[in-house]
């Protein structure tokens, strides 16, 4: 390792929202809350979504694995976030911010590609239903999870190394309350322009690529449902994307703002702030997003809660 990195093997200072501490007493209980959603309303969808059998489909399949992605994300932050606003040492060891930045590089990344992957699932059910079944069989459909997940991790491993081999001088404050790619980028004392053009360059292949691709699918989704006679089926096909588009429109927005805009463009507070929304804010609200939408979702639900509680009774009785 470069002798200018020395220091930073003691680890970084995350100074997070610490110019404001009135501001981290009230951002310490929101993170507590939206978290318990995250955690209570994902498993919910996961063990709903095992348990009934008529949710054993492609569109079920690729939510369960976003629930389960958006526990761990929000689970690799949240604990150090709590940690940061609660006390007054501000520090993360060097190996828990290496560790930190490359899984939330790498379950940024899958989640971007995810909800492309569940797009092309509601295009498929649509425009060829008949088809369907046949087209988003199991094997392809864990071939799609497995191959977005390698990509995620090859681009995570590339920018996250190119990221920390720059020298820093000695600097090791980061103005962040986790280890964030641009952050760290911010701290190197030499010129960034080649890994800045690197991020740019993945940014593009891993964000606007697939959000093409998602455009594109609900174009040929649009013009399907238009040419539907049956009022019905029209309303119908629109439900089952209504709560995707919803969820791909918070994401993909914050995103899209944080990482294509110009770094100068925005106060680094205002950064702090969109990085908690996409990070906390949004995984919270995916359960919600995709329940008040979704019928067969409520059924299941109240199937597992009259599970869970016949279970507990049974326990008590004993």
């Amino acid at each position: 390792m470069d002798q200018s990195n020395h220091s930073s093997l003691h680890g970084f200072i995350l100074l997070g929202f610490s110019d404001h501490p009135k501001l981290e007493m009230v951002l310490s209980g929101v993170v507590v809350i939206f978290y318990l959603i995250t955690l209570v309303g994902n498993t919910a969808i996961i063990l709903a979504s095992l348990l009934d059998s008529r949710l054993h489909t492609p569109m079920y399949f690729f939510l369960r694995n976003l629930s389960f992605l958006d526990l761990c994300l929000t689970t690799s932050i949240v604990p150090q976030m709590l940690v940061n606003l609660w006390s007054s040492h501000k520090n993360i060891s060097y190996v828990g911010c290496v560790i930190q930045l490359y899984i939330y590089m790498w379950l940024g990344s899958i989640e971007c590609l995810l909800l492309a992957v569940m797009s092309y699932d509601r295009f498929t059910a649509i425009c060829k239903p008949l088809h369907y079944l046949v087209i988003m069989n199991p094997h392809l459909c864990l071939k799609m999870i497995t191959m977005v997940c390698g990509i995620s991790l090859t681009n995570a491993v590339i920018l996250c190394t190119l990221t920390l081999n720059l020298p820093r001088c000695r600097n090791n404050v980061l103005d962040h309350f986790l280890c964030e790619l641009p952050a760290m980028v911010k701290i190197a004392c030499v010129d960034t322009t080649a890994v800045e053009m690197s991020v740019f360059a993945l940014g593009i292949v891993i964000v606007l690529t697939p959000l093409l691709l998602i455009l594109m699918s609900y174009g040929y989704i649009a013009r399907a449902v238009l040419r539907m006679k049956s009022k019905a089926g029209q309303w119908k096909a629109m439900n089952t994307c209504g709560s995707h588009i919803t969820v791909v429109s918070t994401f993909y927005g914050t995103i899209i703002y944080m990482y294509v805009q110009p770094g100068n463009s925005a106060s680094q507070d205002q950064g702090k702030f969109i990085t908690l929304f996409y990070t906390i804010i949004t995984p919270s609200l995916n359960p919600l997003i995709y329940t008040l939408r979704n019928k067969d979702m409520k059924d299941a639900l109240k199937k597992c809660m009259i599970f869970v509680c016949k279970t507990t009774k049974m326990k008590n009785w004993k």
